[in-house]
């Protein structure tokens, strides 16, 4: 049984600094995810896809901001069980929570907070009669290390950001790119869509709209795909290729946690945000992009200040009889767990001549 102070049930960006937060008031913490590694959808989607709207960072790369958070918590020494899944959760006769993984991991804590992004993701397919037979071996649904394609030729299919966006990457390091859409016009902001045109009359992309990808083939693994044209002259394309990526979106679900007696409105567990972010089960709280409230955003930022909130909360949840007198970081420093220290600046006070 591993037992902490405050479980937290995702470690993306939002749980990860809710650590921080805890770390603050001297509050231990473990995290559970079902990815293999910590930062959620910037590590495992797009960690090198840059960020803009991070305060202090005009431009940080998704998969930057997470080293930079564990480096950030790595003084108050959490606890990680990933490639695991939170399944169930029991609550107990003293307040406290027992959450099991879909391993038969075991973890006690008498605060819960849910931080589980948007939930796990499922790709959304196209539907091809053989599209699993590749997948692995030339079809990706999303696209973790780019290097991998350096030199090969790609297919993309979707009209989206991720499909600009990736087709704008892809152009300077594979041998060719094609970007499929079933439509001329895209979805995706405007200034990718221009950097497309630009990339096309340069060369380096081919568009091909409006046209569907319809056939796979390959020995082995992929080789070769039909595109079919649409419109008044339905031809179908057949091009050599050594990867197809279709972007077509993420479909997200809550998984189990759907099970846990949560109040949920469209796929999101409802909190109060008046206060702390809590769920209708005390003890239980929701923070990031998996809660809903009036006038929710789902930004990272926004997440921090929920998970910054809720560390407050659960503070006064697990030593109701003290009193928390909150410190400026420059006034009362860093204490890790782990013994190191980064003192605030004492004050100088020079005599009056």
């Amino acid at each position: 049984m591993i037992k902490t102070d405050i479980l937290i049930i995702g470690a993306g960006p939002t749980g990860l600094f809710a650590v921080f937060e805890a770390g603050l008031l001297q509050l231990r913490c473990h995290l559970i995810d079902a990815l293999p590694q910590p930062g959620g959808q910037l590590a495992e989607i797009y960690p090198k896809k840059p960020i803009y709207d991070i305060p202090g960072f005009p431009e940080v790369l998704a998969g930057e901001l997470v080293d930079n958070l564990m480096e950030q918590i790595r003084p108050f020494q959490p606890g990680f069980t990933l490639g695991e899944r939170a399944e169930t959760i029991e609550p107990q006769e003293d307040g406290t929570f027992i959450v099991t993984t879909s391993e038969g991991t075991r973890h006690k804590a008498p605060v819960v907070a849910i931080a589980g992004g948007l939930g796990s993701f499922e790709p959304r397919k196209p539907l091809l009669d053989n599209l699993e037979t590749y997948e692995g071996k030339g079809v990706a649904y999303m696209i973790r290390n780019p290097e991998e394609y350096a030199g090969k030729k790609v297919v993309i299919a979707g009209g989206g950001d991720s499909a600009l966006d990736w087709s704008i990457y892809l152009a300077e390091i594979a041998e060719s790119v094609i970007l499929v859409h079933r439509r001329n016009e895209f979805r995706g902001a405007l200034d990718s869509v221009e950097k497309v045109q630009q990339l096309k009359r340069k060369g380096q992309i081919q568009l091909v709209t409006p046209a569907e990808v319809v056939s796979l083939s390959g020995n082995g693994r992929l080789e070769a795909l039909g595109i079919r044209m649409a419109g008044e002259d339905p031809r179908e394309l057949h091009l050599e290729t050594d990867a197809f990526i279709p972007l077509f979106g993420l479909s997200p679900k809550l998984g189990p946690i759907a099970e846990w007696g949560l109040e949920i409105e469209k796929n999101a567990i409802r909190v109060d945000n008046t206060l702390d972010y809590q769920t209708n089960i005390p003890g239980i709280y929701a923070i990031g992009d998996v809660n809903t409230y009036p006038g929710k955003l789902k930004l990272i930022l926004c997440g921090f200040h929920e998970a910054t909130l809720m560390c407050q909360s659960a503070y006064q949840r697990i030593y109701p009889e003290r009193r928390y007198v909150m410190k400026y970081t420059t006034v009362g420093g860093i204490h890790g767990f782990d013994g190191s220290k980064r003192e605030a600046p004492k004050a100088v006070v020079k005599p009056i001549d």
